[in-house]
């Protein structure tokens, strides 16, 4: 007798350090982890409806299933978001989950619910993936509303999608007329999309608020705006820090459209603001004419992400309230861009067309650099060019400055560029002192370095 009482000791000891759940707790769910294999073949689509909250954080409960100990932890008085992946062609879940909902529940105790349609989602055939769309929403479409029956409100809802989860979420906006209150759409899913009426695709009557992060319209991204507000960063083609050639295998065909995801993922630290630029053209943007967002002065410009929904300015935006916001981003986390106003007055008799590099020094001596690679500059005789300067480091102090004049030709003949007054004014961090440096001369293809100095009169 004694020895059956220590084996069964030994037994609940073990159950304890090793965390073994009893018969009566119901089981962590986590999102369905499929291979190749089951792409080749397909999948028919079965939806898991996973939810996480600050009393659940590591262990998802299922809403699928009826009388789910996980109906405990949703408080229909939160807020709720629900998270909706894309295709998904080779069954593997996304990367990003567990970091989303750990940051988003970092903010505050939100029902999150992810969409888990990895089945139905996991296929070779991508239009049998997206013929899946509006079924994953009437499957939402009947949880919103038994939530509903049970007081939550339609405001309270934030749907968030990826790619064809982005039209998901437009679908189940529009069951509802768009009374839901937001809608993020992270790089919409272009192919079989693209073109079509705004029944049949995201759309931002879907909801009261729609904001889209457009990354790789050139590619598995939908290209024109769709929201109240879209973001194309670099243009929403290209990303910094993404493979150029196909030679770097899936991650040349993904990075780009994945990026929408990972600029979303830095907005819920708040590490520093993303911010856009409501602007006409990725060229204007470039060139300096939209930065200033004078367009819905005095309201401030949008910042991406979850924390988007903060900028007012869509609301005297044009009829329909559509607007572009336009940017450019670092090639690593968090991504942020500081901006700058770089403003020469120059006085050479002769007209120089050119183009301006500029690096910053810090007081500790790190140095980041801005090539201004818009179209070459015209410098013509006592007139003022401003042109956009962009950094992927903040410095609060600045040491030196180094700047280079070129025409972009390296044979013929060397060129001077006589400059009155040079100004640096600082956009990102408008509190910060203008910096200039005045009468010196400019030569072609040197670099020169200056000390800069506050400027005598910020108003020249």
């Amino acid at each position: 007798m004694p020895q059956k009482l220590c084996l069964e000791c030994c037994v609940l000891a073990v159950c304890l350090i090793y965390g073994v759940r009893s018969e009566t707790e119901e089981k962590c769910y986590t999102f369905t982890d499929l291979n190749i294999h089951n792409a080749i073949i397909g999948t028919d689509l079965k939806v898991q409806l996973l939810l996480y909250t600050k009393q659940n954080p590591d262990c998802a409960g299922n809403l699928n299933i009826e009388n789910s100990t996980a109906f405990q932890y949703l408080d229909v008085s939160r807020k709720t978001i629900f998270i909706t992946h894309g295709y998904r062609p080779t069954g593997a879940p996304p990367v990003w989950i567990d970091e989303i909902v750990k940051k988003l529940l970092s903010i505050q105790d939100f029902n999150i619910i992810f969409v888990d349609w990895n089945r139905g989602a996991t296929t070779v055939l991508y239009h049998h993936a997206a013929e899946k769309t509006r079924k994953v929403a009437d499957i939402l479409k009947h949880l919103i509303d038994k939530m509903l029956d049970q007081g939550a409100s339609l405001d309270s809802i934030y749907m968030l999608g990826v790619s064809l989860g982005a039209h998901i979420s437009g679908f189940v906006g529009k069951m509802y007329n768009g009374s839901i209150g937001r809608i993020t759409g992270l790089d919409p899913a272009g192919p079989l999309f693209n073109g079509k009426p705004p029944e049949e695709r995201l759309h931002y009557s879907d909801a009261k608020f729609v904001d889209v992060v457009h990354t790789d319209i050139d590619g598995l991204g939908y290209r024109e705006n769709l929201g109240h507000i879209d973001f194309y960063p670099n243009g929403g083609t290209d990303q910094p820090g993404c493979p150029k050639s196909i030679l770097s295998g899936s991650q040349f065909f993904k990075c780009d459209h994945q990026r929408s995801v990972f600029l979303y993922l830095s907005s819920l630290t708040k590490s520093c603001d993303i911010v856009g630029f409501p602007c006409d053209s990725y060229r204007s943007y470039r060139m300096g004419k939209c930065i200033d967002c004078k367009e819905f002065s005095p309201l401030s410009c949008p910042v991406l992400g979850f924390y988007a929904d903060k900028w007012k300015g869509y609301l005297v935006a044009k009829n329909p309230p559509m607007t572009k916001a336009y940017f450019d981003t670092a090639s690593e986390k968090p991504f942020c861009m500081y901006h700058y106003h770089l403003d020469f007055f120059t006085w050479s008799s002769k007209t120089r067309r050119g183009y301006i590099n500029i690096k910053l020094v810090s007081s500790d001596g790190n140095v980041t650099e801005s090539k201004l690679d818009q179209d070459p500059a015209a410098f013509e005789y006592c007139k003022e060019v401003s042109l956009l300067a962009k950094f992927d480091k903040d410095f609060e102090r600045i040491s030196k400055v180094l700047v280079t004049f070129t025409t972009g030709s390296f044979i013929g003949p060397k060129y001077k560029l006589r400059v009155l007054w040079m100004r640096l004014r600082p956009i990102t961090n408008p509190h910060r002192p203008v910096l200039c440096r005045y009468d010196f001369v400019l030569l072609e293809n040197v670099e020169m370095e200056f000390m800069p100095i506050p400027c005598e009169n910020t108003n020249l």
